[in-house]
């Protein structure tokens, strides 16, 4: 069975319209028709037309009334919809309801006509970045087809935007960027735009809906290559002043040694001056061994074997390991996590050693307690000592204010800290006189 029709909107107001003005419709004709004295045949059929066409023409008027100011706000909206901001509507005063609607209208257009010159001005911006930057920015889309690409990665391929975009990842010849780690280096890559050493970055990031890729790749040759030649110079600069500070007593005590050989009358006491010479040099040449053996050991320092470890044993193991000096351990929770046992001992023994080596000095004592700080375990030590009279050259290599250190301790220890992926850093401590050395390590 069919369900009856329906009205439209604009047929129902039409409707009650006719509907509100039908009492007074009957009422006319029924005194037209059915009055005491009723006018003539003609009269009555004339009013009786009257009556019908100003019925009619009123309710068509309402409908009217009704229908054009929805039409006139369809047509806004439309506007609005179709991204037409210019369009506002006329008597938008706020005494009447109709008025407010139109006020509202126009309001949203001006809010969405700000947006759009926003978004369009960030837009503009973000392409002149991407076009400005040195680095090679390309997005693929859940196909791994290339949707974008700036300059930087038209020049990487050598091929202009138009010839590129829309063509797989595997046609590119860049399956691999959309696999592996999110972060890599790409060593001695060859592109059709340059070859050496490249860092690549992915992310993803969804638009309309959809996941897309963002591969970012840069060039790393000239910064590696500047930290290395900065590296080089700091090294011989260091190597320099080592052996230099050795080879020139070595080669002075030489030549007096060989010029006292060469005369004819010798003094007495010769053979002591001989002798105190050669212990001279012998005592250098030890000490530029040890220095030789300190940089080969900070040079290769292997990496470390993690496994699980039970943290308050161990630093209770390398504290009772010093005997100068009782070391307070203050305690903490009971932690397991991977580390390489043996080398997070010889830290903590080097960090001992030197808080007490500076309480010693100030006739003071040292505690060590750790806490987990979220996924990070804190190893803090801290001592009475005078503090740290420089913190710039901390772990500069060789650096040493002691007589007898190698300058690599401190060095070495943040290398296996950060070897684990974590840290160390020493700052001296607040208000009163000493040093606090916090070590990092991921739980």
């Amino acid at each position: 069975m069919r369900r009856p029709r329906r009205l439209s909107h604009d047929q129902q107001i039409l409707f009650y319209a006719l509907l509100g003005g039908t009492p007074a419709v009957i009422a006319a004709m029924y005194w037209l028709w059915f009055s005491d004295a009723p006018p003539d045949a003609k009269t009555q059929w004339t009013l009786t037309l009257l009556i019908i066409g100003f019925w009619l023409s009123y309710a068509a008027s309402v409908q009217m009334r009704v229908i054009r100011p929805l039409q006139t706000i369809a047509n806004l909206l439309s506007a609005l919809r179709e991204g037409d901001f210019s369009i506002r509507a006329r008597r938008a005063q706020r005494d009447e309801p109709l008025g407010d609607v139109h006020a509202e209208i126009n309001f949203l257009g001006n809010v969405l006509q700000a947006q759009r010159f926003g978004a369009l001005e960030a837009t503009a911006l973000l392409r002149t970045v991407m076009e400005e930057i040195d680095v090679a920015v390309f997005a693929f889309d859940s196909q791994e087809t290339l949707r974008l690409v700036n300059r930087s990665g038209q020049e990487l391929l050598a091929a202009p935007a138009e010839h590129i975009l829309g063509h797989s990842a595997e046609e590119l010849g860049l399956k691999e960027w959309l696999e592996g780690e999110d972060t890599r280096v790409l060593p001695n890559v060859k592109f059709p735009g340059g070859t050496g050493r490249w860092g690549m970055r992915r992310t993803s990031f969804r638009e309309g809906g959809r996941s897309h890729t963002l591969v970012v790749v840069a060039d790393l040759s000239v910064p590696l290559r500047e930290e290395e030649l900065k590296a080089w110079q700091r090294l011989v600069r260091v190597l320099g002043h080592e052996l230099n500070n050795s080879l020139a007593p070595i080669k002075s005590i030489a030549g007096s040694l060989g010029a006292m050989l060469k005369r004819g009358q010798r003094a007495p006491d010769w053979e002591d001056d001989m002798r105190s010479g050669l212990e001279i040099i012998e005592s250098r040449a030890e000490g530029l061994s040890r220095f030789m053996q300190a940089y080969a050991r900070l040079a290769k320092l292997p990496q470390p074997t993690l496994a699980p470890v039970e943290i308050a044993p161990l630093i209770r193991r390398a504290a009772a390991l010093e005997t100068r000096l009782a070391i307070t351990v203050a305690g903490g929770p009971d932690l397991t996590t991977q580390v390489d046992a043996a080398q997070i001992e010889q830290v903590l023994i080097n960090l001992f050693k030197n808080a007490v080596d500076a309480a010693l000095d100030n006739h003071g004592g040292v505690r060590v307690s750790w806490q987990q700080q979220g996924a990070t375990l804190e190893v803090h030590i801290e001592d009475d000592g005078h503090g740290l009279a420089n913190t710039a050259n901390l772990f500069v290599p060789f650096f040493t204010t002691k007589p007898s250190g190698s300058g690599i301790g401190l060095l070495l220890c943040r290398q296996i800290a950060e070897n684990h992926g974590g840290s160390l850093s020493l700052k001296n401590r607040e208000g009163v006189p000493g040093c606090l050395a916090t070590l990092r390590l991921p739980v």
